[in-house]
């Protein structure tokens, strides 16, 4: 436990100062309508939307996972996210103006707009509940859970301390200042937590415990942990944290923020962007940010850890408070910050804040938006006026809150819950990928993956049926295998369901057609069907996706080669640095020559 000085204090009661007068000031434009509340009237521009993007997922439990992560399987295990960089830049070359075209209010509302009839309106209304409600209370109590283990190893707060105090703060700030309100105070949560982050990942390596960068990365505890890419000689590595997640994982599996296609609070800014290029813009500067500034930070602190906590009876003996139930890896990332000065002290509390009120009042709006618009609108209240609809946004706004903050207290580390999510997603990515290019998905489709991946994956989690099969000592299959199987039945079945169910009408294939004009040969037979019954659906513009997937390969390698390049740069090899660096300025230079291309064909 820490004691917080008066600098401490005052700077972190002028951040909460800043951010609730920031909610306090948009909250009466909010709360206008409803388009106000969730989408900002879609005014927004591209660089305020991008710094929103990244502010959010900073989130207290980010941090968290990468130490577990590093600790783990090392600086090469964080590929298990890494590759969703494949995902992030699809969306922005090919998916974002399409989101913004569609004019929808969330991205929910899009399945009855590409589908029609009853499936449509139980798969809208079914994960209005299920992503707003079931799986956004999880991702949130992941997030709480990071705070609670932040509480008690700096400030000796119990959990429902921390959570108290959390909730209270946030859920105010987010019920009254709406999306404009997130949006607006990100803008600050954003230069507070990358400061913070940045301080004390310069100031913790060169503690006297790790002794600098030098002797932090020579540490054996370390230098078996520096590897950016997996051993090739050690098959199980490779394949599960290489081979599988950059050749299945990233468009095949849903993960909130990682949608294959985009979706969830990604879709909401893309939505509340001014026009198309405003959403993509936004979309790619928080890639860069994401997956090419950001890691290397909190790796560096994750790596020094090793040095002062190198086990988990290390840092149970440094810290007795923390009770058995919450001790794991993740919990050396808060270690650390104990050993911060005041001010600095100060400074990182006021980042760490930051980044749970960013993620906290994101999540708390986008599940809210899925209640209001579609549960309550479209199920219970059809003609509801729009200060109705802001009020019941702002009470679900609370009992969203509620509900996570209670499972948070239950949960015990990070990487457990990460885990359970991308399993109970795998299979579906391909879906929201080709449904927007491929006339013959309908709503049973979506109905039918969403049913077999989650069944599949509770089945092989909580019954026997997982370590019969995937055990690590002796199960039928290899256990690196597990993901992929879940994604082939998962395909299999749904590839199935498209065929033995009728397609959509055609009057909804025209509509969709000739409101977002996706283009290309999956929407060819539709085309020329309408063609022949009078209604002219050509999109008068030159198909723009392949050169949105040479912009994606581009932008790739431009962030992947930033990423390493910096990680070299600090590992101090000087000549795969250098070499890096320059592929970055021939891919960036590359990119932009495409970019101005692929701009004339957008409106």
């Amino acid at each position: 436990m820490i004691t917080l000085q008066l600098l401490d204090y005052a700077i972190i009661i002028t951040f909460f100062a800043i951010t609730l007068g920031i909610g306090l000031y948009v909250s009466k434009s909010s709360g206008k309508s409803s388009s106000e509340f969730f989408l900002s009237g879609r005014s927004m521009p591209w660089w305020l939307l991008g710094i929103s993007m990244v502010a959010t997922t900073f989130s207290t439990d980010t941090p968290n996972l990468v130490t577990d992560i590093v600790r783990t399987n090392g600086v090469a295990g964080n590929w298990v996210w890494w590759a969703f960089l494949l995902t992030g830049l699809l969306t922005v070359f090919i998916y974002a103006r399409l989101w913004r075209r569609s004019n929808v209010n969330t991205d929910l509302e899009f399945y009855e707009l590409r589908y029609g009839g009853a499936p449509a309106r139980f798969l809208r209304g079914f994960r209005a509940v299920y992503l707003g409600v079931i799986f956004n209370v999880i991702t949130m109590s992941a997030v709480t859970l990071a705070a609670i283990k932040i509480g008690g190893i700096m400030l000796g707060l119990e959990p429902w301390q921390t959570v108290f105090i959390a909730g209270i703060v946030t859920v105010t700030f987010s019920a009254i200042g709406g999306f404009k309100g997130v949006v607006y105070t990100d803008f600050v949560l954003f230069f507070v937590a990358m400061a913070g982050t940045v301080g004390a990942a310069c100031y913790l390596v060169n503690i006297p415990e790790v002794g600098g960068l030098d002797a932090m990365l020579s540490n054996p505890q370390v230098k078996q942990k520096l590897a950016i890419v997996p051993d090739l000689d050690n098959t199980e590595a490779l394949v599960t944290l290489i081979i599988i997640p950059l050749a299945v994982q990233w468009w095949s599996s849903w993960y909130p923020g990682s949608e294959p296609g985009g979706g969830g609070y990604i879709a909401q800014r893309m939505l509340s962007a001014k026009n198309e290029k405003h959403a993509i813009a936004a979309t790619f500067f928080f890639n860069i940010m994401h997956y090419a500034v950001r890691p290397w930070p909190w790796i560096l602190v994750a790596l020094a850890s090793l040095v002062v906590f190198p086990d988990l009876e290390s840092l149970q003996q440094a810290f007795p408070i923390v009770s058995e139930d919450k001790l794991g890896h993740d919990l050396a990332y808060s270690a650390m910050l104990t050993k911060l000065p005041t001010g600095l002290l100060g400074l990182v509390l006021a980042s760490l804040i930051a980044a749970y009120m960013s993620t906290i009042s994101t999540q708390l709006n986008w599940g809210s938006s899925y209640i209001v618009y579609d549960f309550y609108k479209d199920r219970v209240h059809p003609e509801a006026s729009e200060k109705r609809l802001v009020a019941v946004g702002r009470i679900s706004t609370v009992v969203l809150m509620i509900l996570s903050a209670s499972l948070a207290l239950l949960l015990q580390n990070a990487l457990q819950l990460f885990e359970i999510l991308l399993v109970f997603g795998a299979g579906t990515g391909l879906i929201f990928i080709l449904r927007w290019f491929w006339w013959r998905i309908n709503a049973w489709s979506e109905i039918m993956a969403m049913f077999a991946s989650g069944i599949l994956s509770l089945a092989l989690k909580l019954t026997p049926l997982g370590d019969f099969l995937f055990a690590a000592d002796g199960g039928l299959l290899p256990s690196w295998s597990e993901y992929p199987f879940v994604v082939l039945l998962t395909t299999a079945v749904w590839l199935v369901a498209t065929f033995i169910t009728s397609p959509e009408h055609k009057d909804v294939l025209y509509a969709f057609c000739e409101k977002i004009r996706p283009g290309g040969p999956g929407w060819n037979k539709i085309v020329v069907q309408g063609k022949k019954e009078g209604i002219d659906l050509e999109i008068g513009e030159k198909w723009s996706v392949p050169s949105g997937i040479l912009a994606m390969l581009l932008g790739t390698v431009l962030i992947y080669s930033a990423l390493f390049a910096m990680g070299y740069w600090i590992y101090g090899k000087w000549l795969w640095a250098s070499v890096l660096s320059i592929i970055v300025v021939v891919s960036a230079t590359s990119l932009s020559l495409l970019w101005k291309k692929i701009k004339t064909i957008i409106r």
